[in-house]
């Protein structure tokens, strides 16, 4: 993504090909023709349409820095004073700290503790734990880094949402669906005791658990898609179930049809797992 009137001025490129071989994303913000843009593509853009003075913020923030599962039909945000933009570009005039702004890939975007500030605070307390869970995965960000900005920021909206969510987050969770799942065994007075339990026999791993109880050898797992489709994937994940029941752990197996359809089957068997493990529910 370039500038075009840096690119003419530069040199690298007239008029004609600006114009045949570019794509306009914003004013004056070109990307090779047929590009499909990602969350972070979107993030440079925006700030480049800003004249590079606004700080990259939100969703984009998040993407920059590494988090996954972000809506590419989302717009990019961006914090400065003016609040006008093009389609495609959401603005904040938020208050940022000097401190919770820093570079990535020399573009100023807010801190990993910022950026969930900003996310956990808004509507939908699933899906913000899932952001937050989001950026806990891909950055070094703690739980008690985004405390600190509460304090900071008494009294600005949504504070009482991301008390609740930083609750709720865990840097275990490696898809949204392990946050949903999380999230619903947590709602019915489950909430597993450890996320990404590695499985030892003998020294040798033998897999790891999306979440459970270790003390009752309890094991949750999400099953994406191609555990249910793939013959090979099928067939490892019965011998690893195999291998866990030998080592004396009870394993629930969860798909995306249980998780939609039959959630109460879901706490259920968890429940039955726990209780047969002498667990005291």
């Amino acid at each position: 993504m370039f500038l075009g009137s840096e690119a003419l001025a530069a040199g690298t490129v007239n008029r004609y090909q600006l114009r045949t071989q570019y794509d306009a994303i914003h004013r004056n913000v070109y990307t090779r023709r047929g590009r499909t843009l990602t969350p972070a593509d979107k993030a440079v853009a925006a700030w480049l349409w800003s004249g590079r003075r606004g700080v990259v913020a939100g969703l984009s923030a998040a993407a920059l820095r590494g988090s996954r599962w972000i809506d590419t039909a989302a717009p990019a945000e961006l914090n400065q004073v003016s609040r006008s933009s093009p389609a495609g570009i959401l603005i904040h005039s938020d208050r940022l700290w000097p401190d919770e702004v820093s570079l990535v890939r020399g573009i100023e975007v807010t801190t990993p503790a910022r950026t969930a500030f900003d996310l956990g605070r808004r509507k939908g307390i699933t899906t913000a734990v899932i952001r937050v869970d989001a950026l806990l995965q891909a950055t070094d960000l703690k739980i008690v880094d985004v405390a600190a900005l509460l304090l900071r920021h008494k009294g600005v909206r949504g504070t009482v949402a991301l008390h609740r969510v930083l609750d709720l987050a865990d840097p275990g969770a490696e898809s949204p669906q392990e946050t949903r799942l999380r999230l619903l065994l947590t709602a019915e007075g489950l909430r597993p005791s450890h996320t990404q339990i590695e499985v030892f026999d003998h020294g040798f791993l033998v897999g790891r658990l999306d979440m459970g109880w270790p003390q009752w050898k309890v094991g949750v797992q999400y099953d994406g898609f191609q555990h249910w489709t793939d013959p090979q994937q099928r067939a490892r994940d019965i011998d690893q179930d195999v291998a866990y029941g030998d080592l004396g752990w009870r394993i629930v197996r969860v798909g995306a049809d249980l998780m939609r359809y039959r959630q109460a089957s879901v706490v259920g068997r968890t429940l039955a797992a726990l209780r047969a493990a002498g667990a005291p529910y």
